[in-house]
C-alpha cells in the first residue's frame, strides 16, 4: 500500500505579514483620529479669526465721520476679512458698515457666539467636500457693547485653507505614525514573531526526526509566556523522545522474540513428548514428577504463544472461574523451586478455602512475576539467611473483592523506579532488566477489573492486588434454573 507522508504546510500568511497589515491599519486609524478633530478645530479657529478681523474693521468704519469712508478703502477692508458684507447690530440699530457684491442666496449660517460642538465637524467636512461656491453667514460677538457682528464670507477661501491644513496635518501625522508603526513592528517582530517562528521551526524539525535528541529545543532564559512555551515544549519533546526510545526497544524485543519463538516452541514440543513417556514409568515418584513437568511445559508453550501477543499490545481476555488461591501459590513455589532454595523462606497466610474469581493461568503469571522479583531482590542482598530473607503471601476476602499481598524483606523499590513502576522498560529495579514483569502483571490484573499497587511504609516491598468478583446476572441464573 502506498503511503503518503505530509510535510510541513507552507505558511501563506505569516505572522510578519499579518503584523505589518495590522500596523498599517492601526496607523491609518490613528491618522484619522488625529485629523478629524484637528480639521474641525481649524474650521472654528479660521471663522473666529475672520470675526476678530471684522471687529477691527467695524471699529474703524464706526469711527469714520458720519460713517462715510471711500469706496476703495471699504473694498480693501472687506478683502482683509475675505468678506462680502459686514453688519454691526447695536440695540435696535442694524448698521451696514461695508458692502460688496452681495450673493442672492446664503448656503449656511454659523453662529460663533456659542461653542459649535458637533456642528464644527459637520460644517468643516461640509465645506471641505463641497463645491466651494457657496457663501456663509457668520455671526459673532460685537465690540463697543454691540449685540453681534454679521459677516458674509465665501466658502472658497476657507476651503483652500482647509485643504492646505489637511495636507500638512496628514503629512505630519503620516510621518509620526509611520515612525511609530515601524518601531512597533520591529519590536513585536523581535519580541514575539521571531521567537514563535523559532518554536515552529523546532517543532517541524523534531517532527521530521523525533528520535534525534539533538532536535529537542533548548529553552532560552525568557521569563514571559514565550519562555514558558519554550520550556513546556522542551519538556514535551524530552518525554516524547523517551517514549519513542521505549517503543523502539519494545519493537526490537518483539523482533528478537519472533525470531526465537518458532524454534523454542519446537524444542518444548519435543520435551513434551519425552515427558509424556515418563508418565508410563512404573516408578511412582517419576510419574508424580512427570505430571508437573507436563503442566510446566504446557505453560511454557502457552507463554511462547502469548509473548508475541503482548508484543502486539494485546492479551487474551481472561477465562474467569473460581480458583483456589492456595493451589495457585503452590504452583508458583514449584515453578520457582522454593523447596530446594535454602536461602529464602516462604510463608503464606491465606484464608482457608479462599477462591479467586480469575483466570488461573493469568493469575499464576501475575504471582510468578511478583514472587520472582521478590526472590531476585533478596538474592541481590547476598545475606543467604532464610530467617531474614522471607517472601510472604497474604490472601483474604473483603466482601466481593479478594485482596492478595506479596511482600518481601528485601531493600524495597528505589525511588527512581516508583514513578514508572508498571511501565515496560521504565520500571525495572535490576541492572539490565526490562521491567516487563510488572507491566505484564498490571495488564493482567486490569483485565480482571482489579488493581495492583505498591504499598508505602512497609519493610521491603509489598504489592497489593485486588480482584473483584464478576457481577452475577440473577435473571440469567433464574432462567438456567428454570430450564433445569
Amino acid at each position: 500500500m502506498e503511503q503518503h507522508q505530509s510535510g510541513p504546510r507552507e505558511v501563506r500568511h505569516g505572522l510578519s505579514g499579518k503584523l505589518l497589515t495590522l500596523t498599517i491599519l492601526f496607523v491609518m486609524v490613528a491618522v484619522v483620529l488625529v485629523y478629524v478633530p484637528s480639521v474641525a478645530n481649524f474650521y472654528e479657529r479660521w471663522l473666529n479669526d475672520r470675526i476678530g478681523r471684522a471687529h477691527s474693521v467695524a471699529l474703524v468704519l464706526d469711527a469714520a465721520p458720519q460713517g462715510m469712508v471711500p469706496e476703495a478703502l471699504a473694498r480693501r477692508l472687506l478683502q482683509s476679512v475675505d468678506a462680502r458684507l459686514i453688519v454691526l447690530q447695536t440695540g435696535e440699530v442694524r448698521s451696514l458698515l461695508a458692502s460688496s457684491d452681495v450673493p442672492p442666496q446664503i448656503s449656511r449660517v454659523i453662529d460663533l457666539r456659542e461653542p459649535l460642538g458637533l456642528e464644527a465637524f459637520r460644517g468643516a467636512f461640509g465645506v471641505l467636500f463641497g463645491s466651494g461656491a457657496g457663501t456663509m453667514r457668520v455671526l459673532g460677538t460685537a465690540p463697543m457693547g454691540g449685540q453681534f457682528v454679521e459677516v458674509l464670507i465665501d466658502e472658497a477661501p476657507l476651503r483652500r485653507a482647509m485643504f492646505t491644513f489637511s495636507r500638512n496635518v496628514l503629512l505630519v501625522s503620516l510621518l509620526i505614525s509611520a515612525i511609530t508603526g515601524v518601531l512597533v513592528y520591529l519590536s513585536l517582530d523581535r519580541l514575539i514573531v521571531r521567537p514563535v517562528r523559532r518554536l515552529v521551526d523546532h517543532m517541524i524539525a523534531f517532527r521530521g526526526d523525533s528520535g534525534d535528541a539533538a532536535r529537542i529545543i533548548v529553552p532560552t532564559d525568557r521569563r514571559d509566556e514565550i519562555g514558558l512555551a519554550e520550556r513546556e515544549l522542551a519538556a514535551m519533546e524530552i518525554e516524547l523522545h523517551g517514549q519513542l526510545q521505549s517503543r523502539a526497544r519494545l519493537a526490537a524485543l518483539g523482533l528478537a522474540v519472533s525470531k526465537i519463538n518458532h524454534d523454542l516452541r519446537n524444542l518444548l514440543a519435543a520435551a513434551q513428548l519425552a515427558s509424556e513417556r515418563l508418565a508410563t514409568s512404573s516408578d511412582p515418584s517419576v510419574r508424580r514428577l512427570s505430571d508437573k513437568l507436563v503442566s510446566t511445559l504446557e505453560r511454557a508453550v502457552e507463554y511462547c504463544r502469548s509473548t508475541l501477543a503482548y508484543g502486539a499490545a494485546r492479551e487474551e481476555p481472561p477465562e474467569r472461574r473460581p480458583v483456589d488461591l492456595k493451589a495457585v501459590f503452590g504452583d508458583v513455589r514449584d515453578a520457582l523451586g522454593a523447596d530446594e532454595d535454602a536461602e529464602v523462606s516462604w510463608t503464606e497466610s491465606i484464608e482457608p478455602g479462599l477462591e479467586v474469581d480469575a483466570d488461573p493461568d493469568q493469575l499464576f503469571r501475575v504471582l510468578l512475576n511478583l514472587c520472582r522479583n521478590a526472590r531476585q531482590a533478596l538474592k541481590r542482598q547476598g545475606h543467604g539467611d532464610a530467617q531474614r530473607d522471607q517472601i510472604r503471601i497474604v490472601g483474604r476476602r473483603e466482601g466481593a473483592t479478594v485482596v492478595i499481598e506479596v511482600s518481601d524483606t528485601g531493600p524495597g523499590v528505589p525511588a527512581r523506579a516508583r514513578d514508572h513502576l508498571f511501565a515496560a522498560f521504565q520500571g525495572s529495579t535490576t541492572p539490565g532488566g526490562t521491567g516487563l514483569g510488572l507491566a505484564i502483571a498490571a495488564e493482567l490484573v486490569n483485565a480482571h477489573g482489579g488493581s495492583i499497587r505498591l504499598v508505602d511504609g512497609t519493610l521491603g516491598a509489598t504489592f497489593r492486588i485486588t480482584i473483584p468478583d464478576q457481577p452475577i446476572d440473577l435473571a440469567a441464573r433464574a432462567r438456567d434454573r428454570a430450564r433445569a
